[in-house]
């Protein structure tokens, strides 16, 4: 049977800053924030020249620093539910602590379909606090300018999954957050075929059904696996080698999880044959470990010798792949791919694709 597709947008509030409001601030709850926005919305000229907007049933709203993997699992079910009933155009208002980590989650769950979701929200929330007696847009806000861009970004309807902040977009596993509080808060680019993974623009019924079938048939398995599911970070810094291996020894009692082993400038990792030897019992164990860079930008390589030794005790270079994308694409191997075997496969055969990988020497 063949689904009728809907050229409106979906809009999903999942609270943050962008719907906090009084004194304190505080985030309001879907009941009274989200009438107040579809007023705003119809009584706002630039709404006029939009598509139809409806808004996702949504009854997960939370601070965003308090989102689990469960949590990721929880939008991303409820937009592909949406998905299969037929609509193709999401924007996402979210917090702005995990905002590129949710985006580039959903960017990993939803490669080879033809969605196209846009990730956003803002730095000051959209009302103005110093008016009490009637919810009114603060003029100062990012939040306006945000909701704006993202609904005519969805409105084109370009597949694939974006994060759009300050007047900018960018494909979501290129993205991180630079400022705590500035209103251009995020950054990312648009580096062609990169990453790796790819949306249809044009998808066929038959293969969005194939595609559909077959996610749905591990949303049980993948529901259940986020339960257990995690993701260290472990960060390296100018102490004794010993320090790091002991953190890495204390994840050798737990179930196969993905590590970021953080290094310094291009991926240098402090070296010690107690360490190496640890790599390789954690790779026994079935954990993944990837290196990552803590600059923000360049990502890693193995130019250096300093570096280069890791890569021969089953660590995985994370190439020019951001922290919170290294997470998202961690995160979506441990609930979608049942061995660590076919974890590490599909991982280097996405990075092999952007031509980032570092191969054992």
């Amino acid at each position: 049977m063949t689904t009728t597709i809907s050229n409106s947008i979906q809009l999903v509030y999942a609270g943050g800053t962008f719907g906090s409001y009084g004194r304190p601030l505080a985030p309001l709850s879907a009941d009274v924030f989200l009438p107040t926005l579809q007023v705003l919305m119809l009584n706002h000229d630039s709404s006029a020249k939009l598509p139809c907007i409806s808004w996702l049933d949504n009854s997960l709203i939370k601070d965003s620093s308090q989102l689990t993997p469960s949590n990721f699992i929880h939008f991303y079910q409820l937009l592909l539910t949406a998905y299969a009933q037929g609509d193709r155009r999401f924007v996402l208002i979210t917090g702005t602590d995990t905002l590129s980590y949710l985006g580039a989650f959903l960017a990993e769950a939803f490669a080879g379909s033809d969605i196209c979701v846009i990730v956003t929200g803002s730095m000051r929330p959209l009302l103005d606090s110093e008016v009490l007696q009637s919810y009114t847009i603060d003029t100062h806000s990012d939040a306006w300018d945000n909701l704006n861009h993202s609904l005519k970004l969805a409105a084109a309807g370009e597949s694939g999954v974006k994060i759009s902040f300050g007047g900018e977009s960018w494909p979501a596993q290129t993205v991180q957050k630079i400022h705590s509080h500035d209103l251009m808060a995020f950054t990312g680019h648009s580096r062609a075929a990169y990453p790796a993974n790819s949306y249809i623009k044009n998808l066929p019924d038959t293969r969005r059904q194939h595609w559909l079938d077959d996610q749905q048939s591990l949303l049980a398995s993948i529901q259940a696996r986020a339960e257990s599911s995690s993701v260290h970070a472990l960060y390296c810094l100018p102490n004794d080698t010993e320090i790091i291996n002991n953190q890495l020894q204390a994840l050798l009692s737990q179930p196969p999880s993905g590590i970021i082993l953080l290094g310094f400038g291009a991926g240098n990792v402090p070296h010690s044959a107690a360490l190496a030897e640890t790599l390789e019992l954690i790779h026994k164990k079935g954990h993944m470990v990837i290196c990552a860079s803590q600059c923000p930008f360049g990502g890693v390589s193995d130019s250096y010798a300093a570096g280069s030794w890791q890569y021969d005790h089953h660590v995985i270079a994370g190439g020019r792949l951001t922290i919170p994308a290294i997470y998202a694409r961690l995160l979506w191997l441990l609930l979608r791919y049942d061995t660590p075997a076919r974890r590490k496969q599909r991982w280097l055969n996405n990075v092999s694709q952007t031509g980032t990988s570092i191969k054992k020497r």
